[in-house]
Order: structure tokens, then C-alpha cells, then sequence
């Protein structure tokens, strides 16, 4: 019996190896996908966070003290420059401009008498100039009034939309008081914050006089039909941050970006003559990455390289590669450094498609 159980145990320790065997000259007969890296140039975006502010956005508040007599816009209501937006009640102002217009009047009158007899030397020359100098102090005094008058309706200073209101219809106003607010959002200012090395970057491949077009990716993750300018960059870097704010504008003849809104500003760099690699072909080994290169002998020897930029789906070597190297892009777990392998080299294909794809999204 125990015989029979050590040639049953010996024939499965048989077919085991066997099988072992086997599957290792199948993995030895894999044939692997090799490629090539490209050169080229080619443009990336570097994402930051950007605050969305209309071109013209103000407080409006009263002029005047005064009962709230009407409101004749509502909120978010689109208004033409000069319209009339808030009227306080005016009857004070009116009497104020009343009685400076018939003071006025008299003085006038005044005015012409003395002219009269100053002309026919029956009055001094001194008591004409007093009289004229009181025609001209009603004169001011009456437009004094008018300029009350006027501040008790209060319209609007440029086309825009209409906040929200801090004051109902017979609310007693202090001057000064906020009522609402007004934006003209017919263009949008972007502010975003740019590190020192990327702005360095930035003006050392783009003219200050003429500034790249970026893009606008808004809250949904949709990207703004128009593109925006950089027309600005602050002064001064924030001591506490290292970053420096630019200013992008973007056209809003549909208005539908609003004022406070946030976006992610998309801004194109140019990669020239720039070294391409698939991600896929790399793998890390304490924080540093490495590709396995096929040398003349067909056996693969691990190489780190180093990484200038990242891409989707590529990466851009700033150093560890040249255009003439292979590089194993499949495959990667199964093969040992120094192993000999069967490859298939896909040049540049691999590369072409990861690129076109970067390029279509």
C-alpha cells in the first residue's frame, strides 16, 4: 500500500514539473511590445484655480436721507445705463428747490434794477456788485437744489444686472445706505495665483506684450466656448504664498458667467523638441522611475530616467533617454533584468496614439 501511494505521489510531482516546465518556455516564448520615444513639440496645460469677478461690479447706495418711495427694477433684472432703479421720496427736496428758485428769482430782479440805475449813475458801482453777487449766490443755492433733487433718484451708472436688494419699498434710508448692487459682466476678469518657477517658465518662452489665449473649465467640467487673454500680471509676488496673480479676460456676450463665480484657468505651455514617452512604460523603485530598455543583445536592462514634465498618458524625459533607444511597454512584471526576450518594435504608434488622443480631448 505505501508502494502504491509513493508512485502515485512521485507521478504527480512528475506532471507538476512538467507543467512548470512548460509555462516556462511558453513565458520565455512571449513575444513582448517594444517602441521608440518621439520627439516633438507639443503644447500642455498647467490647471489653476481661477476667481471669476465682472469687469465693472459696484455697491449702490443712497445719496440722500429719505423714505424709500418706489423700486422700479427687480433682482438680477438686466438694466440700460441711466435707468431709474430707486426713488426717494422727494417732496423735501422739491420745497428746498422750490424756494431756491424763487429766491433766485428775486435776486434776479434785484440784480436787474441796480444794472438799471448803476447804468444811469443813480447807484454806486459797489452796491451793483453786491447785488450781482447775491444772483449768484441763489443761482448756486438753486442748483444746490436740484442736486438733492436729482440724488433722490437714483440710476443706473453703466449697463448691468442687479443684485440683490438690502431695502424694501418705505424703508427709512440713512445717506450712505446700501441698497443693492450692479455688475456689468459683459466681460469677465479671471484672477488665478502662478508659483515662481512656473511664472518664471512662463516669461521665459511668452512675450509680456502679447499674452497666450487660456481656457475657462467651469464648475460643471465643461470648458467656456471663448477663449480668454492674459492681459495683466500683479506687481508683486505674496511674501506668504510665493505666488503672483494674473489676470486673464474672457468675452461674456451670453452672460452667463456671473460675478464670484470659479472655474479652473487652463493656460498652454509649449513643449519644444520635447522627448515622449507612454506612462505605462515606467515603474518606480523608491520614488524614482525607470523604463526597461532593450540593448543590442535583446536582454533588458532597467534604466532611470528622469521625468521634465507629466502629460495624460505620457511623460515628457528631460533625461535617461535618446531617440534611438527601445523601451518595453508590455509585459513589464513578467521580464527580469538581464532576461533575453522576443520583441515586437511598434516605433513610434504607440506614442502617435497617446498624443492624438491627449490632443482630441
Amino acid at each position: 500500500m505505501k508502494r502504491i501511494t509513493f508512485l502515485l505521489s512521485l507521478a504527480c510531482i512528475s506532471i507538476i514539473s512538467a507543467c512548470q516546465n512548460e509555462k516556462h518556455l511558453v513565458e520565455e516564448e512571449s513575444t513582448f511590445l517594444v517602441t521608440k520615444p518621439i520627439e516633438k513639440d507639443t503644447i500642455i496645460y498647467n490647471e489653476y484655480v481661477g476667481q471669476l469677478e465682472a469687469i465693472q461690479h459696484i455697491e449702490v447706495r443712497a445719496l440722500e436721507k429719505g423714505y424709500l418711495q418706489k423700486i422700479y427694477v427687480d433682482e438680477g433684472q438686466h438694466i440700460k445705463k441711466g435707468q431709474l432703479m430707486f426713488q426717494i421720496q422727494p417732496a423735501i427736496y422739491q420745497a428746498e428747490m422750490e424756494k431756491a428758485r424763487a429766491e433766485t428769482n428775486s435776486a434776479r430782479l434785484e440784480y436787474e434794477n441796480t444794472k438799471s440805475l448803476a447804468d444811469s449813475s443813480i447807484v454806486s458801482q459797489n452796491e451793483f456788485a453786491l447785488s450781482q453777487a447775491e444772483l449768484d449766490k441763489a443761482t448756486a443755492n438753486l442748483n444746490l437744489a436740484k442736486t438733492h433733487l436729482n440724488f433722490a433718484q437714483i440710476r443706473a451708472p453703466f449697463d448691468g444686472i442687479m443684485g440683490r436688494f438690502h431695502v424694501r419699498v418705505g424703508s427709512l434710508l440713512d445717506e450712505g445706505e446700501l441698497l443693492t448692487t450692479l455688475a456689468d459682466n459683459s466681460k469677465m476678469w479671471a484672477y488665478f495665483n502662478v508659483p515662481e518657477s512656473e511664472y518664471l517658465d512662463f516669461v521665459a518662452t511668452n512675450s509680456l506684450y502679447k499674452m497666450p489665449e487660456v481656457s475657462l473649465q467651469m464648475a460643471n467640467g465643461k470648458e467656456f466656448d471663448t477663449k480668454g487673454v492674459i492681459e495683466t500680471i500683479e506687481a508683486d509676488f505674496n511674501r506668504e504664498t510665493g505666488n503672483i496673480a494674473f489676470r486673464a479676460t474672457f468675452p461674456n456676450e451670453d452672460k452667463i458667467l456671473r460675478h464670484g463665480e470659479k472655474g479652473n484657468i487652463l493656460m498652454p505651455i509649449a513643449l519644444n523638441d520635447a522627448l515622449l514617452i507612454p506612462q505605462k512604460a515606467t515603474f518606480e523603485i523608491l520614488d524614482k522611475k525607470f523604463v526597461y530598455v532593450i540593448d543590442k543583445d535583446n536582454k533588458v536592462v532597467p534604466r532611470e530616467i528622469s521625468v521634465e514634465t507629466e502629460i495624460p498618458h505620457l511623460y515628457a524625459i528631460s533625461k535617461g533617454l535618446s531617440l534611438g533607444d527601445k523601451i518595453l511597454i508590455e509585459g513589464l512584471r513578467k521580464v527580469k533584468k538581464g532576461q533575453k526576450i522576443k520583441y515586437e518594435l511598434v516605433e513610434q504608434e504607440v506614442v502617435q496614439d497617446e498624443l492624438n488622443q491627449l490632443h482630441a480631448e
